[in-house]
């Protein structure tokens, strides 16, 4: 059997996730695992699968057309995690359970249009520029009010709004990341209590540099890539043929 070493980083992921979660008072269950596949082929999904992960994240509508089809009959959760442009919504609806980067209202009434042809749900997440670092996306914490009054008044039937993403800031240290954690957890628990939100209880933050961070302060969905994926190209060892899911322009 070849050697696979997607399962021994999974393996040592979910070994220091539970040590984090008991720092933190946590059960693991109350945290999901997404892997980051993009820019993988699907032979590395499919590995990461057999190791029993189920959700994964993609960045771009391009790469993940050549992946989520070959797993349309797996018990696979699919997140969109990149900058969301408003002419590829239509598309995401259809082949995406979660939406990590809602940051305007016209996307999500897109997304809502969509998924209500479709007759599916789409679980949206705000993102949030925390740390408000300029080449980051999404919107400042003190606009989320504004903005979550007004998706609450558009009546998005199909896309249920359950929490807030963000990404943390590459050149900060540990203590800056925890503050800025700590930070999006307040944000949501004081917009959960002024909305009346029972569901908006998700908080996707964290990847593999800053993940334990991110437990300890209270996430709820971390994306890892390079930490379960590696930093180079999985080898493509299938004869997999990727098809195109439909015109993306």
């Amino acid at each position: 059997m070849q050697y696979d070493p997607i399962a021994e980083r999974l393996a040592s992921i979910r070994c220091e996730l539970y040590e984090s979660a008991r720092q933190a008072g946590r059960a693991t269950d109350q945290i999901r695992l997404i892997g980051v596949s993009k820019t993988k082929p699907p032979q590395a999904v499919a590995a990461a699968l057999a190791a029993d992960l189920h959700d994964f994240g993609e960045n771009t509508l391009q790469d993940a057309r050549t992946k989520i089809p070959h797993f349309a009959q797996m018990p696979a959760q699919w997140h969109f995690l990149g900058h969301l442009q408003s002419n590829k919504a239509k598309l995401i609806a259809q082949h995406f359970q979660w939406v990590h980067s809602i940051d305007n209202l016209n996307i999500a009434e897109r997304l809502n249009h969509s998924a209500l042809r479709h007759s599916i749900v789409i679980n949206g997440l705000i993102q949030v520029n925390i740390s408000r670092d300029p080449a980051k996306h999404g919107i400042a914490p003190e606009k989320l009010s504004f903005l979550l009054e007004k998706l609450l008044s558009a009546d998005l039937q199909c896309v249920k709004l359950r929490g807030l993403m963000t990404i943390g800031n590459a050149s900060a240290n540990d203590n800056e990341l925890r503050r800025s954690f700590a930070g999006l957890r307040k944000l949501a628990e004081c917009t959960r209590l002024q909305f009346g939100l029972t569901l908006f209880d998700e908080l996707s933050m964290g990847m593999s540099r800053d993940y334990r961070l991110a437990v300890l302060e209270g996430a709820t969905m971390i994306r890892i890539g390079t930490a379960i994926f590696g930093t180079r190209n999985y080898p493509v060892t299938s004869t997999m043929n990727a098809p195109v899911l439909e015109d993306m322009r």
